[in-house]
Order: C-alpha cells, then structure tokens, then sequence
C-alpha cells in the first residue's frame, strides 16, 4: 500500500446557492492541487447546497452524473486528484431524495456514490434512508464513505473496514455544542479499526445550527495527522503511509480476535 497526501476541506456553503459552492469547491480544488500534490480532496455532506434547504432539496436535487458532478469531474481531471463531496440527489423517482456522498476519480469519472443510512432529525423528512454499505477502489488502496451520523454507528466503520476499507471518508455537519462528540468518534473509530479517518466537517451558521468545523486527519493509533482548529474555512493537509494500517491491525489483531457469534444482539432491531 503507497504513501498518499490526502486534504479535508472546512467549507462554508451558501444556503441555496449551488452555483456560487460549486465555484468555491472548484477554487479549493484549484488552491490545493497546486500547492502540493495530493491524492484525495474531502468536502463536507451537503456541501453543494447547504443543510438547511427543507422544501426545496427536491428543485436541488441532482442525479448521478449530473450537473454539479459533472463539474466538480472536470475539475478533478484538471488537477489528477480524486475528490469526495456531498449533495442531494435523486434517482428515477423524482420524489425520491438522498442524501448522499460521490466520489470521483482523477479521470473526472465517478468511482461511487453513497446514500446516507442514518438520518438525523428533520432530514428524515427530506430524504430517503440509504441502505447499502460498499467501500470503494481507487488507484492507491480502499476507500470507505460515511455521512455525518453514520460516524456514531461503529457497525458502519467496521462494515466498510471488514470489506477491505483502508481509509474512512466522513462529510459532515456537525454542529455546536457537540465538538466533544465529534472528536470522541473520530478517534474512536480510528482506534477500534486500526484505519485511517478524513474527516471534513463544515463551518458557519445556518437559521437553526452553528457549524464548528475540526476537520482533522486521523491514523490508525490515534495520532492527529491534520486538524483545522480554528471555525473558518480552510483544510487540512497530511501525508499518510497506508502500510501503517496493516502493521497496527498485525500488533494488535484487532480484527483477527473477534468473535461474531458472539455478537449476535447487534443485528437485532430493538
């Protein structure tokens, strides 16, 4: 497994505004393939649209491809870079709606897109419930994606890692006072997996939440290879030896000394 350079933007998206947040996440694209080179680019969930857009997701809704993945491929391709971003899509059935996550590679092509499982709140008015957890191939190793809550389910982690996942992707909006919680999972799901964390978490208010950012970059023992500390937008950077994840789960069999007959309770509904 290689060396990769992989960024997590804190972005602000503008409710409503597609337009003007593809243009952002094209500028970000742009600012940090040039800076550096860098294999993966992370954006937040939703980011093309806001969070807080309630009845009018459907007008916002795009399929996969469409428009905006079209544009943010092209970009893509531009700098050779793969980049996973979050928005609201639709499928053949227009009143359908998910929230969902894209990830596209350095030929501009889409790799795979990732339907939310676990909606929180209001968004179980808004959207769909996704049901299918399938991590994904790419040139340098597997990739595993996750939507905001997801990250508080550690069934959804360790799915993707027990199907090959050598890097976890979160997009979200996670929102204050929470920042405590936030920090908990990522390097709970880091540790428990022996893997690699992204995490991209957006910044600025909305009419309901106030976003906090702490978009960091997490190693398989916990270390903090990267974190955005302060609640503006910006990205964090680092360059991860994916060989570390086999060598953690070899010391510490975290996945060879488990016992899944044991956990049967876990699958039980209530």
């Amino acid at each position: 497994m290689p060396e990769i350079t992989v960024a997590t933007v804190q972005m602000l998206p503008v409710l409503g505004q597609m337009e003007e947040n593809l243009a952002k996440m094209g500028e970000f694209i742009r600012r940090i393939a040039t800076e550096q080179p860098v294999d993966l680019i992370v954006f937040p969930e939703l980011v093309t649209t806001g969070y807080e857009v309630g009845p009018r997701f459907p007008q916002m809704a795009q399929r996969v491809p469409g428009p905006a993945v079209n544009l943010i491929g092209q970009r893509a391709a531009d700098y050779g870079v793969h980049v996973a971003f979050g928005l609201v899509t639709k499928e053949r059935v227009e009143s359908i709606l998910y929230n969902s996550a894209v990830l596209i590679g350095p030929d501009g092509e889409v790799i795979g897109q990732y339907n939310k499982i676990h909606l929180r709140g209001e968004e179980r008015m808004a959207f769909r419930p996704g049901y299918r957890l399938m991590p994904f191939e790419t040139d340098f190793g597997v990739i595993g994606l996750m939507i905001g809550w997801d990250l508080a389910f550690p069934e959804v982690a360790r799915s993707l890692v027990l199907d090959g996942a050598e890097l976890l992707v979160v997009l979200a909006n996670w929102e204050t006072p929470r920042q405590e919680e936030w920090h908990t999972y990522l390097k709970a799901r880091a540790y428990e997996n022996a893997v690699f964390v992204a995490a991209a978490n957006r910044v600025g208010e909305e009419p309901s939440y106030t976003f906090f950012g702490q978009s960091a970059i997490i190693g398989p023992t916990g270390h903090i290879h990267g974190i955005v500390d302060e609640p503006v937008e910006g990205y964090a950077v680092a360059r991860l030896d994916l060989n570390e994840v086999r060598r953690q789960r070899e010391e510490t069999q975290i996945l060879q000394c488990r016992q899944p007959m044991s956990y049967r309770a876990i699958v039980r509904k209530y």
